[in-house]
Order: structure tokens, then sequence, then C-alpha cells
């Protein structure tokens, strides 16, 4: 009887069990539940994080809601209760997704977030530099009209200077490429 009363005590602890080895009376932990896998872990907490309304959970989920076109432009800034604030780029974006508000809550309902209101504002987010910088940057770089890189010369066509790449490239200055093209359009195809 005392052994169920010690047992009884510790509350919330694991009942334990007893072995007997002899005349000896050993207490044996309780067995643990079988292990579980680290993906449903993982599924549980993200249906937790769905119901109580967290913000990580739609951070995560924010490109299959938005969709591709309106991701690079708009941002989930806060959940508070069951009302989400989208903070969109300003222009077309926003007016974009003031059109899609209603679809967008569609989706986040079908995904299980508890939103009953989306509330937007316009935000300046802050663009990772990608693939279209680094080409941007590319081609600039290579531009005919960069005299820091290709130097300066003398137009034959207007005998005015011009950058030595413009020379190289067309044979004349940006100028003189530009009357020749509103001329003779045919003969003067651009490179």
């Amino acid at each position: 009887m005392a052994g169920s009363q010690r047992q009884r005590s510790h509350g919330n602890a694991p009942a334990t069990g007893q072995r007997r080895i002899g005349s000896i009376t050993v207490m044996v932990p309780a067995s643990h539940p079988p292990a579980t896998a680290l993906a449903q872990c993982l599924d549980t907490l993200q249906q937790q994080w769905q119901r109580q309304g967290n913000l990580g959970a739609l951070w995560q989920r924010w490109p299959t809601l938005a969709g591709p076109q309106l991701v690079p432009h708009c941002r989930p800034l806060r959940l508070q209760g069951s009302v989400l604030t989208v903070g969109a780029a300003p222009g077309p974006w926003l007016q974009a997704l003031q059109y899609n508000r209603h679809q967008l809550l569609g989706s986040l309902r079908a995904a299980g977030f508890a939103v009953r209101e989306v509330r937007l504002t316009q935000h300046h987010p802050v663009t990772q530099p990608g693939l279209a910088a680094e080409e941007t940057a590319g081609s600039w770089a290579r531009h005919p009209s960069r005299v820091d890189v290709h130097g300066m010369a003398t137009c034959p066509g207007c005998h005015c200077p011009a950058p030595a790449g413009e020379m190289a490239r067309w044979g004349s200055c940006s100028f003189c490429r530009r009357q020749l093209l509103a001329e003779n359009p045919v003969s003067g195809s651009p490179q």
C-alpha cells in the first residue's frame, strides 16, 4: 500500500512498475511511447501553428497562397487574431493585390488559416539581388557608351567627342547612329 501511495504522490511523474528479483523489489520506469517520425512531428507543428494563427506558418506557405506573380511584390506583415495585414509594393502591385484580395482570402481559408479579413498597406520590400540584377549589371558593364571602360574618341560623322565603344560598335556616335536609323531604317539595322 505504501508503494501505491508513493506512485500517486508524484502526480505528473510517469507511472512506474515494480519488479521482483529474488527477495528485492526494484522500481522499473514505465515504458516509453514509440518514437514518432520527424516528418509527422513537423506536420503536427505546422498544423498547430496554423490553428494558433502563427505568422511563421503563413510565411512558409505564402509562395503557394499568393501565387508566383504576386509573391515577389507582396508579403504578410502582421497576423493579429483573424486579421492579416499584407504589404505590397506601391503602384500596380498594390492595385493587383486589391483586386485579388477575395481570392487570397479564399486561398488562406482553404489552407486552414482562420483569417476573416485581409488588410492591405503600401510596403517597400527589400529586393534580393537575383538573376535579373546580375544580368542588368553585366549588360551595363559591356555597354558601348561607358566612357570609363572604353575611353573617348572622335565621331567621324559629326567630329564630336564620343565614347570609343560606340565608334567600335556602330562606326559613329549614338547621335549619328540615331540619325542614320531615322533617315534609312532598312540599311541601319540595329546590332
